[in-house]
């Protein structure tokens, strides 16, 4: 009994010492786990590694790592970083294209977006429809023209921000093109240098190396890209839906490469992560790293980020039919 007595007095002396422990104190020595939902290679994986060398560099006595976990357009690894143990030391990055499946209610989705712990988006990236050399097209008439050869475009998974956004994009437009899906990481660029397939759709920041290196165009774009010269999509839809489905894609653009932790990190641990995000994006090695692999960087505080997904999920009943109606459309 008195060594009960006595433990439990060590117990409750100890109690305001791990009360008043900081968010400093708390990563000292502990490793941190950035999921990135996609292989290696590719625009999700470029940034993340940026972002984690960067919040190493501000939080030199933590180990990050990253872990790779692909699969089913980044709902495994969003599954993953949602289920994870809300003690702010995992979190990751995946697609803005999970909100069309949240709105869609799909059966594999394990999370809800709005509840997670939100830390922060890295930039505001447009879409944009690439094609290749070996298309043979030249502009976007070639594939709004039913006489002309169908066009493949190729896409993630099943369910990611590319495939949904190619299928919404071919029916508000009428592409003539049929989408491939299935090609992770840096996959779907060597299956357009191939001539496997012709083209995508993604993000602009993902595509633009491709096309500065001559290998293809960007003959569309879903938003409002300052200082670049792309067709705007707009001005080739027809009808109201069409309209409708592609101001979806072009809202998608506003979140770019966020990151993003389960429900429940404390909130002064979330608060800590979020300044860490924030400068590690604003730091000058960092720029000049990003502006060395051109990787736009337009950052967004946690909070901002959370009621802008907020706000994307609020979606009204016949935009939601639409989009499923897009989706069953393949």
């Amino acid at each position: 009994m008195r060594r009960l007595l006595l433990a439990l007095c060590v117990w409750l002396f100890a109690l305001p010492a791990l009360a008043a422990q900081t968010p400093e104190e708390f990563y000292r020595g502990k490793t941190i786990t950035y999921i990135v939902c996609t292989a290696p290679g590719g625009g999700y994986d470029t940034y993340g590694r940026l972002l984690v060398r960067a919040m190493s560099r501000l939080m030199p006595d933590t180990k990050i790592i990253v872990r790779n976990l692909p699969g089913a357009g980044h709902v495994v690894g969003a599954n993953t970083i949602y289920a994870a143990k809300p003690d702010g030391l995992t979190f990751g990055t995946f697609n803005t294209g999970l909100i069309y499946l949240q709105l869609l209610q799909d059966k594999a989705i394990r999370f809800d977006l709005a509840k997670m712990s939100w830390i922060g988006k890295a930039g505001t990236d447009t879409r944009v429809l690439v094609l290749s050399k070996s298309s043979g097209a030249t502009s976007i008439e070639d594939l709004l023209d039913p006489s002309k050869p169908r066009q493949k475009l190729f896409a993630a998974g099943v369910g990611s921000a590319a495939y949904i956004d190619a299928l919404l994009a071919i029916q508000a437009l009428h592409l003539n093109a049929d989408l491939i899906p299935g090609y992770n990481g840096n996959e779907g660029t060597m299956s357009m240098l191939r001539g496997e397939t012709q083209g995508t759709v993604g993000s602009l920041s993902s595509n633009e190396q491709f096309v500065h290196d001559g290998n293809g165009f960007f003959a569309l774009q879903a938003g409002d890209e300052p200082g670049v010269s792309i067709p705007q999509a707009d001005k080739y839809v027809k009808d109201e839906q069409g309209r409708q489905l592609m101001r979806m894609i072009a809202a998608e653009s506003v979140i770019a490469r966020p990151t993003a932790g389960p429900p429940g990190i404390p909130a002064d641990r979330l608060a800590y992560l979020r300044d860490i995000y924030l400068k590690a994006l604003s730091d000058p090695q960092t720029l000049e790293e990003a502006k060395k692999q051109d990787l736009p960087i337009v950052p967004g505080g946690g909070e901002a980020t959370r009621k802008q997904i907020t706000e994307a999920l609020d979606q009204s009943p016949d935009n939601i039919a639409l989009l499923a109606k897009a989706v069953k459309q393949d």
